[in-house]
């Protein structure tokens, strides 16, 4: 297997006033040329620490990585030129216009005259921002500034990207385009390191590491990680909502319930039993169930289970 990037207990620590202080620790990663690769997990999990080691931007305090084949401590400046890394803070120049942004990472990558002008109107066009090659970044909305460190990130065609939140703080059009794009890039060929703390983006993604306190919890694809856990998942849509609260906290068979929307989130051993029980005790109440039904796995159950199965509640 090709791999474009490579980890081996990468780890993390930051020496304070009583003990050291871990930010990752023992990371292992193997993700093959033209992987999408989620990294999921919440705020402070360790995401960016990763992130920044792998862009050679931060040096690991043990273990290693290797970014097609270059180690990120020892020949950084080979890894450098295979990577495109896009931070999470907004890093261009907010008084320079697009075309002067492009221009200046294209004189930081050390692509060609006689190439730029070519590669710069091609990144326009990919990005949809070449109506707006004259207007100032500052000036960008927040889905623009994405899309614009995107194209900087992509300027000297590296194998392998970077990407630390790219879609935080944007509207869901932006969003959605922001993942078109990255689609397209999959397309070149190139692998793709993605961190995002919404769950639900990690359905986009061909494997998924989820991480929680530095610590990777499990790998796997989506469909993989939704078969590790053991009990089945229904939801249920009811009025009025306090009633049906009250008969789910009271009804055998449901493990654990959580409101998400406008619905109700279900972990449950044996659905057949638990779906007689709920249409028998909310018709005797007089609730209106509007849906009620089996449902497949998201990431958010896996991530609950795994946080509950190693002793972190808190997290939920």
């Amino acid at each position: 297997m090709n791999l474009s990037i490579e980890a081996k207990q990468l780890t993390k620590c930051y020496k304070g006033q009583k003990d050291e202080q871990f930010a990752i620790k023992n990371i292992d990663l193997q993700i093959p040329q033209g992987q999408l690769f989620g990294l999921i997990g919440p705020d402070g999990a360790g995401k960016t620490t990763t992130i920044r080691i792998l862009a050679t931007v931060m040096k690991p305090s043990s273990g290693y990585a290797k970014i097609e084949g270059f180690d990120v401590e020892h020949k950084p400046e080979g890894a450098r030129a295979m990577i495109g890394y896009m931070p999470q803070e907004f890093s261009l120049y907010p008084d320079l216009s697009v075309i002067e942004n492009l221009n200046f990472f294209a004189d930081l990558q050390g692509v060609s005259v006689t190439h730029r002008k070519e590669r710069i109107e091609e990144l326009l066009a990919f990005i949809r921002l070449d109506r707006f090659r004259e207007r100032r970044s500052e000036h960008l909305s927040g889905g623009m500034r994405k899309k614009l460190a995107l194209a900087c990130a992509l300027m000297h065609e590296p194998r392998v990207l970077l990407l630390d939140e790219p879609t935080t703080g944007v509207d869901p059009v932006s969003r959605r385009e922001l993942w078109q794009i990255i689609a397209e890039v999959l397309l070149q060929d190139v692998s793709v390191v993605v961190s995002t703390p919404y769950m639900d983006e990690a359905e986009r993604c061909h494997k998924v590491g989820i991480i929680n306190k530095g610590q990777i919890l499990v790998t796997g694809s989506p469909i993989e990680l939704g078969e590790l856990l053991p009990y089945q998942m229904m939801e249920i849509i009811a009025r009025p909502r306090r009633i049906t609260r009250e008969i789910i906290n009271s009804t055998e068979g449901i493990l654990s319930w959580r409101p998400v929307g406008d619905r109700i989130r279900m972990a449950v051993n044996d659905p057949d039993k638990v779906e007689k029980e709920l249409l028998k005790s909310l018709k005797t109440a007089g609730g209106n169930i509007r849906v009620l039904r089996r449902t497949k796995p998201i990431m958010d159950d896996v991530f609950i289970h795994l946080v509950e199965s190693s002793g972190d509640k808190d997290e939920r």
